[in-house]
């Protein structure tokens, strides 16, 4: 391993903590859905990271395409909940969801 696999792995960290703290400390679907989105990133970043440590660059880019496929349809499904949500409760925080419960 290189230094420049730590300086990756520093700035996956970086961003895992960032989307992580976004999750514990956030109330608004829309900002923890960024979060998300963050840790994802990171999660993509790692494995690009790791591809290019173990002179393995291409099997490592297949799995972040993969990753990314997946990624989208769970970004479409869950925009779409977060929608629905918004029009039932005409907020778009967490608290409100308890008056979803049927």
């Amino acid at each position: 391993m290189n230094s420049l696999w730590f300086l990756y792995m520093f700035f996956t960290a970086v961003l895992l903590f960032t989307g992580i703290y976004c999750l514990l400390t956030m109330r608004n679907l829309i900002k923890l859905f960024i979060g998300i989105g963050v840790i994802g990133k990171a999660v993509s970043l790692a494995l690009i990271a790791t591809g290019l440590a173990k002179k393995n660059v291409l099997a490592a880019q297949s799995l972040v395409i993969t990753y990314i496929v997946v990624e989208v349809s769970m970004v479409a499904v869950a925009l779409a909940l977060i929608i629905n949500i918004y029009r039932k409760t005409k907020s778009l925080d967490i608290r409100q969801l308890a008056k979803l419960k049927g």
